[in-house]
């Protein structure tokens, strides 16, 4: 009887102590929020992902700013600041993992993040991914998450009165909002039509405009994978997978496979080390014979699925999926006979013709752009026989939906940064933040074989060199 009793308890204990089944876990926080103004007590129910625009118009306390001059009458919500908030249990098999991380896709603009009513995250830029560990905050029962938005105009105002009329915004509205002539668009990391364009309206949102999560994982985590095309032609595709490993302690035997998982099969094994801390791993492969990705006009969009996983001891401990195009693109920019400087593309050692469009936000509201819209959009370029598709500087660096569309059907992508018809205070901390910012959409967006090309602005070039400014 005791021997069977001790056997018991022995498997309890084990059971106790084992790690959940999965290696890594996400669970989205996109429910329950409420909003309000900061300094009156009313709180109303908040859609998230959302602005604050939206929110006071389901509420019926704005009118739709696109109808009649409805416009006028909303110009107070950017000078407010705005309060978020929502309240989430944790679960058992969330709170077993060794590592939480909260994370915000997209927080527009300046925003401080609280949890249980410690300050974890200072948000100033609208095109970043925030990230921070939260295990030790967490609690078993109630845990309060409240996101405080500063008004973009009064944190921004006291950096315009230092520099007036310094920095060129020949687009910004400022006296539409009620601003005179102050123009504080360049200022803030944020969409810079948002603040008016000779095509649109004024209306400078705040909000939480992508998705929140806790991100759970144990041992490592695949932070980040990189399949640079080396050299891909007709006869062989080459490729190196750069693997970027998180590792909360050194591992001796780890093992990386790469797997083509439309064809199941295996493309590489690498045997590799890790140590505590960010490890990053190439893993190189060669695809025979590849179909390759073409642009609308000149053939198939061939898409492959490629899976990364990394396992220790025969267990799998983390896996991501890829989707990628293989393809060779150049530009090509030689003087031609008579001189002039050529500009065009090749792709797959083909010239194009390159037919296209300038594309912008399909909304002020950002969250309002549902993925049939993103469709039909998209579609109806390819209808108009458009092989690429510029991502204009003055909106935003877009939904992965648009770039996985775009993969898709075969449209060539231009890819801006976020500038446009403005010169900028690129200096010091708003240039770090920049540079943040690039990092992080470069991480998120390279894989994409439609981007064909990152431009850093000619906007703002032609309007240092050809306006007068």
């Amino acid at each position: 009887m005791k021997k069977t009793f001790y056997y018991l308890l022995t498997i309890m204990i084990t059971l106790g102590m084992s790690q959940p089944t999965t290696a890594q876990q996400r669970r989205y926080l996109n429910e329950g929020w409420t909003f309000g103004e900061v300094r009156l007590p009313n709180r109303y129910p908040a859609v998230v992902p959302g602005v604050v625009h939206t929110d006071l118009m389901r509420q019926g306390l704005i009118d739709n700013p696109y109808i009649g001059l409805n416009e006028r009458g909303v110009q107070w919500v950017d000078k407010e600041d705005w309060i978020y908030e929502t309240t989430f249990q944790m679960t058992d098999n969330l709170s077993d993992y060794a590592h939480i991380d909260l994370c915000f896709d997209g927080l527009d603009t300046y925003a401080d993040v609280y949890l249980n009513d410690t300050k974890i995250i200072e948000a100033n830029n609208m095109f970043r991914q925030w990230r921070t560990s939260v295990k030790s905050l967490l609690k078993s029962d109630k845990n309060v998450l409240r996101v405080y938005f500063h008004s973009p105009v009064k944190i921004d105002m006291p950096k315009w009165e230092q520099h007036p009329h310094l920095y060129g915004a020949a687009n910004d509205q400022s006296e539409n909002g009620g601003l005179l002539d102050r123009k504080l668009s360049v200022f803030a990391r944020k969409a810079g039509y948002h603040y008016g364009w000779d095509w649109g309206p004024r209306l400078v949102t705040s909000g939480i405009w992508r998705d929140v999560y806790l991100e759970a994982w144990n041992d490592i985590r695949i932070s980040n994978v990189h399949l640079r095309q080396r050299d891909v032609n007709a006869r062989k595709a080459v490729v190196t997978d750069v693997v970027e490993v998180e590792a909360d302690h050194d591992i001796d035997n780890a093992v990386i496979t790469v797997i083509d998982k439309g064809n199941s099969r295996n493309l590489s094994t690498k045997k590799c080390k890790l140590h505590k801390g960010t490890n990053t791993i190439p893993v190189e492969f060669t695809i025979k014979n590849p179909r390759l990705w073409w642009c609308n006009g000149l053939g198939k969009p061939e898409l492959y699925t490629l899976t990364t996983n990394i396992s220790v001891n025969g267990r799998q401990m983390a896996k991501t999926e890829n989707r990628i195009g293989l393809r060779s693109v150049k530009l090509i920019m030689e003087p031609d006979a008579d001189g002039n400087r050529q500009f065009y593309f090749t792709l797959n050692g083909v010239p194009v013709f390159a037919k296209g469009t300038n594309y912008i936000p399909q909304d002020n509201f950002l969250t309002d752009v549902t993925p049939e819209r993103y469709r039909q959009t998209l579609q109806d370029a390819i209808l108009a026989n458009m092989n690429m598709i510029r991502v204009w500087g003055g909106g935003i660096y877009e939904n992965d939906l648009f770039y996985d569309l775009c993969d898709e059907m075969g449209l060539m992508v231009w890819q801006d940064f976020m500038f446009a018809c403005s010169t900028y205070p690129a200096e010091g901390a708003w240039l770090e933040n920049v540079r943040q910012e690039a990092i992080d959409n470069i991480r998120r967006l390279r894989n994409h074989p439609s981007i064909i090309l990152w431009c850093g602005g000619n906007e703002c070039m032609d309007a240092w060199y050809n306006w007068g400014w």
